[in-house]
């Protein structure tokens, strides 16, 4: 494995300093207390993922602490919270369509539950509308301020909070990468469901459309909105001129990351993703923030009393590029040493 120092890092959203700063000042008068409670406390989230998705079921697990909610419950253990003593932990999937979509939206609030953790974008928009003033952590936005989320970064405002996972020039990051793996391309496909992309796609698009001018490259949209339109539109990129495909941020692509998977190896297209769950299941590369669990730091201190809308919105300390070169050989490609002396992770 080649370690190395992503090379890109998102511009944080608050001093880290200011952070510690604030958390310690608010924390500081219950810890001599512990987090006790005559009421037992009540953690809430929403997964846009089947509960039965083995992505799920991992994240889920009391053992995997690099998990989100495996870290998160660790997190908040080591803070004094043990579940089923002083809090529970309630877990809503809204996978199957609208109506269990707005159910599982429903059910929670209904909890009256003391913060609500969201996954995507299109679950902190749907549990705001149903709520303003259960506190809200949102784990990944893309554009919390242009969605709406918060009124600004530093200061949010309002009832919610979290963590955002990428900036809009990393459309351009994955068009540049993905050329320097497969250099004769000449045009690169995108795929992107409009209805849970950020801003319908457009957030990525500009600087992907903006990057491929630059190097004389056409830029093809390929919009998908069922997990039947997938293989189709990935199978139009097998054809010349040669291509590549760029996945965006997108939880409907997470869900169906397999069916992806599968037709990129099919039709032989390479494509760069924005999440390691893509290289967990056998993706060619990626390049996005590297997980870090970080939510128990907010969770603890709303349970303890302070206002989501104080906590500044936090952005990725680190970025890592993940390169499999057994699926490179099998899409008949040899990545250049350049590439793979800066990636972070080199699987076989």
């Amino acid at each position: 494995m080649i370690q190395r120092t992503a090379p890109a890092r998102a511009v944080p959203a608050v001093d880290r300093r200011d952070f510690l700063r604030l958390a310690g000042a608010t924390a500081a008068g219950w810890i001599a207390v512990g987090a006790t409670s005559d009421r037992m406390k009540i953690v809430a989230s929403l997964t846009s993922l089947s509960l039965d998705d083995e992505l799920t079921r991992r994240n889920m697990s009391d053992g995997n602490a690099n998990s989100r909610l495996g870290g998160l419950i660790a997190g908040l253990k080591q803070r004094g919270w043990v579940e089923g003593v002083n809090y529970r932990f309630e877990i809503r999937s809204t996978f199957g369509g609208a109506d269990k979509f707005k159910t599982a939206v429903k059910e929670l609030i209904e909890l009256k539950p003391d913060v609500i953790l969201t996954g995507s974008t299109v679950e902190t928009a749907a549990v705001m509308a149903a709520t303003t003033t259960i506190p809200i952590i949102f784990a990944t936005a893309n554009d919390p301020v242009g969605n709406g989320f918060v009124e600004s970064l530093a200061h949010p405002g309002g009832n919610v909070t979290g963590f955002t996972s990428s900036t809009a020039e990393m459309g351009g990051k994955w068009l540049q990468l993905i050329r320097e793996a497969v250099p004769d391309i000449a045009r690169v496909g995108v795929l992107f469901n409009p209805a849970t992309t950020p801003r319908a796609g457009r957030y990525f698009l500009d600087s992907v459309e903006q990057e491929a001018a630059s190097s004389g490259l056409a830029v093809i949209l390929a919009p998908v909105s069922a997990p039947a339109d997938i293989d189709g539109a990935i199978s139009r990129f097998a054809e010349q001129p040669k291509a590549a495909m760029i996945s965006l941020v997108d939880s409907f692509l997470v869900i169906n990351r397999k069916a992806i998977i599968e037709a990129t190896a099919r039709y032989r297209v390479p494509m760069i993703y924005p999440f390691h769950y893509f290289m967990d299941a056998g993706g060619l590369m990626s390049y996005g923030p590297t997980l870090e669990v970080r939510s128990s730091d907010y969770v603890d201190l709303i349970l303890r009393g302070t206002k989501a809308g104080d906590l500044p919105v936090q952005s990725p300390r680190k970025y890592e590029l993940l390169i499999n070169r057994t699926v490179a050989r099998s899409l008949g490609l040899t990545i250049p040493f350049t590439l793979l002396a800066r990636a972070d992770e080199i699987r076989e």
